[in-house]
């Protein structure tokens, strides 16, 4: 599914990361707050929400709400910052009473009648043209993939995270809140192996997230979602990696410019996480300091 460049990529950074997060555990901490409204603003902008970054913001830091915002997309913003910053807590892999709990808390005030539990008889749920699996086998088949993803102890774990989110999306197993609680999911699995919080964009998921799971529902291949964690995984990497050790961070298009590279060309490298450069508030950052070698400067 990856070729072996890009697990030994993974590797590299993983193995520099850890090193870092032995001396610097408070930092990362705050860290992860530090982008805590922008991981919530992503994701519940991947359901449609209205809400902007400065409104997301501005609501998780208890601001006085401006008329004119949806109370619902309000309440989806709260709750969902309190599922993700719960996941600190867990001490292993997430269970499905962790996963009933987050619903419940991710749907309470909001739909209180479905949150924390699996659909029912006639609960049907459709997205587009995907509907979700018959709800009598929901609970069966949520123990089946939490099972299939804590027994497969040889495969990549990128592979087995992509491929268990693919499962859930496609399962559907709740009335609502199914891609929150699948990308908070995505997240506790990755922290409970040591690896950092990602961020699944809502800019271009009609390009690679959407896609991606399609392409699980028709063929039960998940190669397209792999692909994307792989990258996201190495961004979240290097932001962390550039945060705890770099003494400036500047957008890369400044430094495109000192480096002698074009704009496009350096921000086709970002996307395909061939720089080590990570999106801060939706902008291509990186390290100032950063040196470009040979293959970066080929093309300019």
């Amino acid at each position: 599914m990856i070729n072996q460049a890009t697990k030994s990529r993974i590797a590299r950074l993983g193995h520099r990361y850890a090193l870092l997060a032995a001396d610097n555990r408070q930092a990362l901490h705050q860290i992860s707050l530090a982008e805590l409204p922008e991981t919530v603003h992503q994701s519940i902008a991947i359901e449609n929400s209205t809400l902007t970054l400065a409104d997301t913001e501005w609501i998780l830091a208890g601001g006085t709400l401006p008329r004119g915002l949806n109370l619902r997309e309000v309440y989806e913003a709260r709750n969902l910052a309190a599922v993700t910053a719960s996941i600190s807590s867990l001490s292993g892999p997430p269970t499905q009473d962790d996963i009933v709990r987050w619903h419940g808390q991710l749907l309470a005030g909001i739909r209180d009648e479905v949150a924390g539990r699996f659909r029912r008889a006639n609960e049907w749920v459709r997205v587009g043209a995907h509907l979700g699996v018959n709800p009598e086998f929901v609970p069966r088949l949520i123990e089946d993939a939490l099972a299939h993803y804590t027994a497969d102890e040889s495969g990549y774990f990128v592979e087995q995270i992509a491929r268990f989110h693919c499962e859930f999306e496609i399962t559907h197993p709740f009335v609502d809140g199914n891609g929150r609680i699948g990308r908070v999911l995505m997240n506790a699995q990755l922290q409970a192996l040591g690896w950092p919080p990602v961020i699944v964009r809502a800019k271009n998921r009609h390009r690679d997230y959407y896609p991606a799971l399609e392409r699980y529902a028709s063929t039960d291949r998940h190669d397209a979602m792999t692909a994307l964690l792989a990258l996201l995984l190495q961004e979240s990497l290097h932001k962390r990696i550039a945060l705890l050790t770099a003494p400036r961070i500047i957008p890369l298009a400044n430094w495109a410019r000192s480096a002698g590279i074009r704009g496009n060309v350096a921000a086709n490298k970002a996307k395909r996480q061939t720089i080590p450069a990570f999106r801060m508030r939706d902008r291509w950052m990186i390290a100032a300091e950063h040196q470009a070698n040979d293959s970066e400067q080929s093309v300019r």
